[in-house]
């Protein structure tokens, strides 16, 4: 989790990073929108009599045009480079291609059911061993992948391979050998330094052809990525990165890729800034997927920490005037750490990297980078040695790493909702895409505060707990004063704890007692008679026209 405490609190709205919406307008009348972007108002004339009209004196043309550049081979791309006479060429312009998908999401409010399908289109480039790379968010709830090449009309069917949610990545293929004709992969490059040029390429919004844009990189850091809601490496570009660039390249100067165009922000206060996934993470995921046949995610450290920048603090706890470290607020008791590693222990360093008293670790010459940087170059199941202070006594351990478990996922990776109904009770687990689609793209301003209390604070107690609520209620004569339950925890049924929706539905379907009875949040109960209850149930499955009570992954 490596959390410093630094949690999105209630009140003014923060600056928002916002995943690019692959989402492009397929007829002329419709007008694209992404939170946070002003329209502007196109009445400014543009067109060629406007502009013979405008005042003031015609600029003069020169005598003698430049001298041309040299003539491109096919697939290159000439960038104009200033006080240079030749142009700057990127190779393998034709790897770049665009991603075409009908998606399917859940629909979390009727479980039992999907949303209408909608198309999307966004960018991707083909790399080594027949693939091609693109965000995970573009092909999220896929139900058809098609590619087509630069310059072609053809689309090709594509297989998804693995998706990485955690870091926004997607790994496609095409069984299609004439897919492959005449395309050569990208190269990747090392990892750019501060002020190197790149340029992003792919299919924004626009336009149906491809478009290049350029900038410098003007921040490396731990960035936070919105589609996976992780902390990862990021590079932080000036290039104009919009809807469609998603999953697209960057090139450095020398036409190796160095990352993938994911997000932007979007804000009043701020122009061109977009970011990029770089070239460590990439490889951190081929690598991943190469290794285990699939892709097994980041490994995390499930603990909570907080800095130790006061001295009285550090005195406190037992540090030499020459230890620095970070200490340990929670430790996640499903983690593997947590046979370890305990609350209070300060952590002194990891796998031999010692941790400043803010958490940053050197990287590269003269820059620093939170310590979560060396924990993601980890893979799931490595290990690694951690040197901490506990009472004054400075202990090494060596733990193994894993990926980390929330209480309320953060995704739910293409799998189907969880429900179970009886007498018009929906039953269903929270997560993060529940909350989206319950209160909308501002939940966490909008949601009930015990539930984001849950989603900021909460460890799950063991590896199999879910948070269990009550969504809705379908109105009928048996449950007559509880209509309006929405959204409530389930704590407890007939006085044996709730720790998962499998574990209440069989107790409820297997309940020999006269009443049901739950215990909600908030003190609340709801008591209903058992066989009332379960002949109540199938008429209003009938009324409702729901297939099954409960889900197929809850059925024994």
């Amino acid at each position: 989790m490596g959390s410093d405490g630094k949690r999105k609190k209630r009140g003014r709205k923060p600056k928002t990073q916002t995943t690019l919406d692959p989402t492009t307008p397929t007829s002329n009348d419709e007008v694209f929108s992404v939170n946070n972007v002003e329209i502007v108002n196109s009445t400014t004339p543009t067109s060629a009599n406007h502009l013979e009209n405008r005042r003031g004196r015609p600029k003069k043309r020169p005598k003698h045009s430049p001298e041309k550049p040299p003539p491109l081979t096919n697939g290159e791309i000439g960038v104009a480079t200033p006080g240079e006479g030749v142009a700057r060429v990127l190779p393998a312009m034709d790897a770049v291609v665009k991603v075409f998908c009908v998606h399917t999401e859940p629909n979390f409010s009727l479980p039992w059911q999907r949303k209408r399908q909608y198309s999307s289109s966004s960018s991707g480039f083909v790399i080594r061993g027949r693939r091609v790379l693109t965000n995970a968010h573009s092909v999220e709830h896929y139900t058809q992948v098609k590619l087509k090449k630069r310059g072609s009309d053809t689309k090709y069917l594509a297989t998804v391979l693995a998706i990485g949610t955690e870091c926004d990545i997607a790994l496609l293929t095409v069984n299609d050998d004439e897919f492959w004709e005449g395309v050569s992969p990208v190269e990747f490059g090392e990892l750019p330094a501060l002020q190197d040029a790149v340029t992003v390429v792919g299919y924004p919004i626009g336009g149906d052809t491809i478009s290049v844009t350029s900038g410098v990189v003007s921040r490396i850091e731990i960035l936070s990525y919105v589609h996976g809601s992780t902390e990862l490496l990021g590079l932080q570009i000036d290039a104009a990165i919009n809807s469609g660039n998603s999953g697209g390249p960057a090139f450095n100067d020398k036409g190796e890729c160095v990352g993938i165009a994911f997000q932007s922000l979007k804000h009043e206060d701020a122009e061109n800034i977009g970011y990029v996934i770089p070239t460590p993470v990439i490889k951190h995921f081929i690598q991943d997927y190469e290794k285990n046949g699939a892709y097994t995610g980041f490994p995390f450290l499930g603990i909570e920490w907080q800095k130790m920048e006061n001295p009285d603090l550090r005195m406190a706890m037992g540090m030499k005037p020459d230890q620095k470290g970070v200490r340990i607020r929670r430790v996640d008791p499903t983690a593997l750490e947590s046979e370890v590693l305990q609350p209070s222990d300060i952590i002194l360093s990891f796998d031999g990297v010692d941790i400043a008293n803010d958490g940053t670790v050197p990287f590269r010459h003269g820059e620093r980078i939170g310590f979560s940087y060396l924990i993601s170059q980890k893979y799931t199941g490595d290990n690694a040695a951690i040197k901490v202070l506990r009472n004054s006594k400075t202990l090494e351990f060596v733990i193994k790493l894993s990926t980390h478990r929330r209480l309320i996922p953060p995704h739910v990776k293409g799998k189907p909702p969880s429900y179970y109904i009886i007498a018009g009770f929906v039953f269903t687990t929270v997560s993060v895409p529940y909350l989206r689609s319950e209160y909308g793209k501002e939940y966490e301003f909008e949601a009930p505060v015990k539930l984001l209390d849950k989603l900021l604070h909460s460890m799950p107690q063991s590896p199999d707990e879910q948070m269990v609520v009550v969504s809705q209620v379908l109105v009928a004569d048996i449950n007559i004063g509880y209509e309006d339950i929405v959204n409530t925890q389930v704590l407890a049924f007939n006085g044996k704890p709730v720790k998962n929706l499998k574990s209440l539905a069989n107790m409820v379907e297997n309940c020999d007692d006269e009443f049901l009875k739950f215990d909600l949040e908030y003190d609340q109960i709801v008591v209903l008679r058992m066989k009332t209850a379960k002949e109540a149930t199938v008429d209003i499955l009938t009324t409702h026209c729901i297939p099954s009570a409960i889900s197929d992954d809850l059925k024994p």
